[in-house]
């Protein structure tokens, strides 16, 4: 069963890590395949959390986009270097493929070649020399083994059609001589003295006893087909090993983990029909044909704490949302099918899930309720955002027993070690938690940090101003770092230079940098929305 990833907004915070860790663990326990995922470092808070309560950190995901992976190409569409040209046609044409990969003993890709290329070589005559083993020849003539010493058989090939004097007189054999012939005892008797490579007898004709010792004691190659001299002389080609007829030594290829798109651009500018694919280690998988794009499998996702394209994973618009399950407002995500999609005006995602585990009647485990509850007094600010409704503090309230912890006394706890910037850059600082949000024509980023400690900020605040400027240039109408105390119940404000008439209409303030706007602490609720509101305005 595919695995379906279950992840929660860029730069997670502690609701974002803790509820798709939580969401996976009722999945799977209802009997889906899940994995948590993140999508960016955990902040330093969500880590005290993780480690609190002994609960392995999510990995990284860095895309959902298709990959030549997840096509429907032709796998272990290649053939070994050693295979006879005819076995290779075969393959192709049982494939409906008009090229094929070729390989070497540890599968890694030595040439391309195709039935085009193929074509060309049988017109120019390119059967006067064997390089191929004693096995091909016998499959590629329906023929019969009369005697055999070697595995590999390597020389010029000879038709004896002439007169016998004729050929005794003018034809000089050599030990790599490979001779097709008839009936023509005498002819054979001269091959087997002159100790040939190869005697391939026409005609469904077999040796007479004296030539068969004859020939077995000077060691003396032997095969019996029953097609006739022409056709022998025709077909002896196709016996030959693929490798001897590679030309493209460098065939342009695909590695499997290359993304969809990137093979559509690939392939619209180079041409062709079909492209070997590769792994890491060179190793030949397969061929792909252009008209294979359309025929692949969507990444399976859950998407918790966000619904907007701007917030989630690369490559979202390729990916099957199976379910979205978020406390925010409803962002540009769109779907081709009917999903499930919960949302709940609470003041986190992990009091949905609470819900959903009594729904579904699963024990919630004292590490995964330790998740949820750290979700909770996070999102919330121990109860004292305005997005906090009963139904958070109730779930709180359960989750606290059954994690056996005291909410003041681990609430405080956690905001401290989440508090700390020290040791963090400017730069870090701000895309912690930072959003992007689209209104109307314009692009608004707001970026939260929950910290005691604001003088740190506000001795380098020229710094933070010259930084949010640079992350504005070209990109973004406003720009803002909100700084949370949780303990003063209020946010100090930054904002880049050319935003400041914004932010006073915003906050209706004589906006400065650095202020401070009492019991101002949500994000959603009043941040976000006083910021929209003004923008709309001035549209």
């Amino acid at each position: 069963m595919e695995s379906i990833f279950i992840f929660g907004h860029r730069n997670p915070d502690t609701d974002s890590v803790c509820s798709c860790i939580s969401l996976s663990y009722l999945k799977n326990k209802l009997g889906q395949n899940t994995v948590p995922r993140v999508l960016g470092h955990i902040n330093k808070e969500s880590k005290f959390v993780l480690d609190y309560f002994g609960v392995k950190e999510p990995e990284y995901l860095n895309d959902v986009k298709v990959q030549l992976r997840n096509i429907e190409y032709n796998k272990n569409m290649f053939v070994n270097e050693n295979t006879s040209i005819i076995n290779a046609i075969n393959f192709m044409q049982k494939k409906e493929a008009t090229a094929i990969p070729v390989v070497n003993q540890k599968k890694q890709l030595i040439g391309f070649v195709s039935l085009k290329e193929i074509a060309t070589m049988v017109m120019n005559g390119i059967a006067k020399t064997l390089n191929t083993s004693y096995e091909n020849i016998l499959q590629s003539l329906d023929g019969e083994e009369i005697l055999k010493f070697d595995e590999e058989i390597k020389g010029n090939v000879l038709i004896g059609s002439y007169q016998s004097q004729t050929f005794f007189d003018e034809v000089q054999l050599a030990t790599d001589d490979i001779l097709i012939v008839g009936d023509r005892y005498k002819v054979i008797n001269y091959a087997i003295e002159s100790h040939v490579k190869l005697i391939i007898i026409t005609g469904g004709h077999h040796l007479i006893d004296e030539l068969y010792e004859k020939a077995k004691k000077n060691k003396v190659n032997i095969i019996a087909t029953p097609k006739d001299t022409f056709s022998t002389g025709n077909k002896i080609f196709y016996s030959n090993y693929i490798k001897n007829i590679i030309t493209n030594t460098n065939p342009i290829t695909c590695n499997y983990l290359d993304y969809r798109t990137e093979f559509i651009d690939l392939a619209n500018k180079i041409g062709h029909t079909n492209y070997p694919i590769v792994n890491k280690k060179k190793e030949c998988l397969g061929l792909i044909k252009v008209t294979d794009v359309d025929k692949h499998s969507k990444q399976k996702v859950i998407l918790v704490d966000h619904n907007s394209l701007e917030q989630s994973v690369p490559g979202i618009e390729e990916a099957e949302i199976a379910e979205i399950i978020d406390h925010h407002n409803l962002g540009a995500i769109g779907t081709s099918i009917p999903i499930n999609f919960r949302s709940m005006p609470v003041g986190c995602t992990a009091t949905i899930l609470y819900k959903m585990y009594q729904e579904y009647n699963v024990e919630i485990p004292k590490n995964i309720a330790g998740l949820m509850l750290s979700a909770i007094l996070s999102d919330t600010m121990l109860f004292k955002s305005p997005t906090c409704t009963e139904e958070d503090k109730k779930a709180a309230e359960n989750l606290s027993n059954i994690a056996g912890v005291n909410i003041d006394t681990y609430g405080l706890e956690m905001l401290t070690a989440g508090s700390s910037i020290q040791g963090m850059s400017i730069e870090d600082i701000i895309y912690q938690d930072f959003k992007s949000y689209k209104v109307g024509n314009n692009t608004l980023g707001i970026s939260q940090v929950f910290t005691m400690d604001f003088e740190n900020i506000k001795k380098d605040i020229e710094k933070y101003i010259e930084k949010l400027d640079e992350i504005a240039k070209g990109e973004y109408a406003v720009v803002t770092l909100f700084v949370t105390d949780v303990l003063k119940n209020g946010s100090y404000i930054l904002f880049n230079t050319e935003a400041k008439d914004i932010i006073s209409d915003s906050f209706d303030v004589s906006m400065e940098e650095g202020y401070f706007i009492q019991d101002l602490v949500s994000r959603k609720k009043q941040m976000l929305p006083n910021i929209m509101e003004t923008l709309e305005k001035r549209a």
